[in-house]
């Protein structure tokens, strides 16, 4: 099969396009023919090797992992002897982990899910990261409850746009930051107010509120500390000695608390995320897609930082495959 690989960490042209073996699958397995994926942080950061928890986590001196990709859409190719849920055909998504970036890929069962009736594989592919992320951080980490007032900063990105839709179905007032070209894209997912982060910071405005999700990791505990209610809950997405250090002190003292966490589904989050987007409460928003074959392109533009929505990739497949 056609899959895109990384031998050693660097920029997107470290990813090359090469044939290897299908996955072998295990009994508790499902193999997936990939339709789509996409360009999670996750991946690009993990690619370059830039973030040290990152390569503690695939590898110091070298990836272990040589195929990227964390989430993908497709077709049931094989199930294995203790699949139970699945059969042939089955049009599902996954959180596969490692391995999307290929024509096919191996999960565990208990990762997988009948693909949402309302979406293509494209916006499929955008759940299981993206979307869960944004899940799991409002609700496990902030505690999210209604009536409350919540402030999205990296509204317009990946998991900022399911944020915004999952913070107002949980009843919460959001006030969304973003770019002043996305404004309209996130006031129409649902968002009470806007800032352009471009004319005002938002720690300035003099407005509190009870939870301030980082999305983009782009501020900071100290920072949005004045901006935080007491009892407020400043989250973000991404680990820094700084915070760690915040997370541990304000577990201790204070009432405005720091924290991080890794936005891991929980058993039945797939099934949680699919049943809203089936219920039309929530949907994916892509920037731009990109075949397989141009996936250094996809990477570059994703690195930027200026994606709305997710970046996806779409997996043709010939005969031979």
């Amino acid at each position: 099969m056609r899959a895109i690989v990384y031998e050693k960490y660097g920029p997107p042209e470290v990813l090359q396009l090469k044939e290897v073996d299908k996955p072998t699958m295990k009994d508790n397995e499902v193999l997936i023919k990939v339709h789509a994926s996409t360009v999670s942080s996750l991946d690009w950061k993990f690619r370059s090797g830039e973030v040290f928890v990152a390569r503690l986590m695939s590898g110091i001196r070298k990836p272990r992992k040589g195929i990227l990709g964390t989430e993908v859409s497709g077709e049931v190719e094989l199930v294995g002897k203790d699949v139970t849920q699945f059969k042939q055909e089955d049009q599902v998504f996954a959180d596969v982990k490692y391995g999307g970036y290929a024509e096919y890929v191996a999960c565990p069962e208990q990762r997988v899910v009948v693909k949402p009736a309302n979406m293509s594989h494209e916006e499929a592919s955008t759940i299981s990261f993206a979307g869960v992320n944004a899940l799991v951080f409002l609700r496990d980490y902030g505690k999210i409850k209604s009536g409350q007032s919540v402030l999205i900063n990296g509204a317009s990105g990946g998991v900022g746009t399911y944020a915004v839709q999952l913070a107002k179905y949980f009843g919460a007032q959001v006030t969304a930051v973003c770019s002043t070209t996305n404004l309209e894209m996130v006031k129409s997912l649902g968002a009470d107010q806007v800032i352009d982060y471009i004319a005002q910071d938002f720690t300035e405005t003099g407005a509190t509120y009870d939870l301030i999700f980082d999305a983009v990791a782009k501020s900071s505990f100290s920072k949005c500390k004045g901006s935080l209610n007491k009892g407020g809950i400043y989250l973000s997405t991404v680990i820094t000695w700084g915070l760690l250090f915040k997370m541990l002190w304000t577990k201790m003292i204070g009432d405005k608390k720091a924290k991080f966490g890794i936005g891991n589904a929980k058993h039945g989050d797939l099934d949680f995320m699919k049943n809203l987007i089936e219920a039309g409460k929530v949907r994916a928003i892509i920037d731009r897609t990109y075949p397989l074959e141009q996936l250094v392109e996809a990477h570059a533009y994703a690195e930027q930082g200026h994606v709305k929505g997710k970046v996806v990739i779409t997996v043709e497949h010939n005969e031979k495959a």
